[in-house]
């Protein structure tokens, strides 16, 4: 009996091919509505593992209060602008709507690439926004605010101050990132808000925050920083009563990263370092709130008086 040389050779697999799975006859996919789109906008969240969902949640909240249970093919140009106009109504920031308005098109550009929609309504303009907060803390106006602090706050404030660090960068700082010996605290990567870690030095006055935190230290939270028996709530409004009682215009803890990199300027710390020690990535920031070297600002003056004098 003859063999077959095809029966010989080693059959190779065929190639995985991929078949949708059959809908269920009478069962068509239900509409999209807007709490469709609002969950997988948040899931997707979780799923990059974005740090901004606390902020995330409320815009997802304020616009549920309008499109909640919205069919998907109702929501147009003109019920988005109703929407914007209630926010209006109520008292919302230009910046605040137009954060909302960002996450209301994002949600459909996330079911447009999952296939869900072909298309999208067209969106309103963005409202103009007011000036960026320009708030600086004077150093008077700091030492007077300190003083009405919770002693664990003003270990907060002082580090705020005299670093120019994120609010969580500090709030969620632990002792395995503090280097007593080698005079470093070292930011991770993970809590960065760059995503790209850095090196602060340990001056003086941040070792004197150390110093009154290592005392308070627990074997239970490595964190550097606590509330010390402060109720959550008047920690929560410790900075703004403080700002009250000192008879201080309100300054918020951000105010202090601004600060920091002024004053770093100030000090004659060359540009490129001083935004290495805060964390920012770009020079924007001196820019937005006009942080410049004022000694060169003066040197500018005067060699301008000295080419104008008349010989």
């Amino acid at each position: 009996m003859a063999l077959n040389p095809e029966t010989l050779m080693p059959r190779r697999p065929l190639p995985a091919v991929a078949v949708p799975a059959p809908q269920p006859e009478g069962r068509p996919d239900p509409p999209l509505t807007f709490d469709d789109l609002a969950r997988a906008y948040l899931e997707d969240y979780e799923l990059q593992r974005y740090r901004s969902m606390s902020t995330a949640k409320p815009r997802v909240g304020h616009l549920r209060g309008w499109f909640g249970g919205w069919l998907v093919t109702d929501i147009s140009s003109n019920s988005i602008r109703q929407d914007q106009l209630s926010r209006r109504a109520a008292g919302a920031e230009s910046a605040t709507i137009n954060r909302e308005t960002s996450a209301l098109s994002r949600m459909f550009h996330l079911a447009i690439r999952r296939g869900q929609l072909e298309r999208m309504p067209v969106f309103p303009n963005r409202l103009e926004e007011n000036p960026p907060r320009e708030g600086f803390f004077e150093h008077q106006e700091y030492m007077k605010v300190r003083a009405q602090l919770p002693a664990s706050f003003q270990d907060v404030l002082d580090f705020a101050y005299y670093s120019g660090w994120r609010r969580n960068e500090i709030l969620y700082l632990t002792w395995q990132e503090v280097d007593l010996a080698g005079d470093v605290i070292r930011l991770t990567p993970k809590r960065s808000k760059t995503k790209t870690g850095r090196v602060l030095p340990i001056s003086i006055p941040l070792r004197a925050v150390l110093d009154r935190r290592s005392r308070k230290a627990t074997e239970m939270d490595g964190r550097v920083f606590h509330r010390d028996g402060v109720t959550v709530r008047a920690w929560r409004t410790a900075l703004r009563d403080a700002c009250l009682r000192a008879g201080v215009p309100r300054r918020l803890l951000h105010d202090c990263r601004r600060t920091a990199a002024r004053n770093l300027i100030r000090a004659g710390v060359p540009e490129r370092v001083a935004m290495l020690l805060t964390g920012h990535k770009t020079r924007a920031v001196f820019d937005r709130y006009n942080i410049v070297n004022e000694r060169e600002l003066l040197n500018a003056g005067d060699r301008l008086a000295a080419f104008l004098k008349p010989t």
